[in-house]
């Protein structure tokens, strides 16, 4: 099979390949201080091509993803994910599937056109369209309750702001985590 065109990626095109960055920022509750505080980290995501995908009548084209964030000179990273972005133009929306290994599933979402460069994707605890999943321990003690992502695409370029409304038990509160970065193609 082909890869799919551009075209057929929709706004998704300029994503695709290899990336790094390492200038993020984690803003998040850490459990050994007890405390919310920042994390620098560099990261490396991989966005693959693949498509169509035939739901029926609707025809996705999208990118396989996975990404992994270490803190300064870390060997093993802190953080990773896997999932899918998706392009469904006949919808002119985007999915972003995602799957990290501590038991959290997110489905978020939303409208975009063909050739737009910035894009935001949005999902809430409890929708049963682009919502938020957890395991038992991480809903008692970390529950995230809504979750955001906006998407700015350069040439070589493309940066990421995600914030999630959490709530941490031990605070008896709802945070907001935040991560950002800005990555840079590494290859094709």
């Amino acid at each position: 099979m082909a890869a799919p065109t551009p075209e057929q990626l929709g706004p998704l095109a300029g994503l695709a390949g290899m990336w790094e960055g390492s200038q993020g920022v984690d803003v998040s509750f850490h459990n050994a201080d007890g405390e919310i505080g920042d994390t620098p980290f560099r990261e490396k995501v991989t966005l693959s091509p693949f498509g169509p995908v035939d739901n029926g009548h609707q025809q996705l084209f999208g990118l396989d993803y996975r990404m992994a964030a270490w803190r300064g000179d870390e060997e093993d990273p802190f953080h990773t994910e896997v999932g899918y972005w998706l392009w469904d133009s006949a919808r002119e929306e985007i999915y972003r599937c995602v799957m990290v290994p501590r038991g959290t599933v997110v489905l978020s979402g939303g409208s975009v056109k063909a050739g737009d460069k910035s894009f935001t994707l949005r999902s809430d605890l409890g929708s049963t369209g682009f919502g938020v999943l957890q395991n038992p321990h991480v809903d008692e003690h970390a529950s995230t309750t809504n979750f955001e992502i906006t998407i700015t695409v350069g040439e070589d370029t493309w940066s990421y702001d995600e914030t999630m409304d959490v709530y941490i038990s031990r605070l008896g509160e709802k945070m907001q985590h935040n991560d950002s970065n800005t990555l840079t193609r590494v290859a094709e």
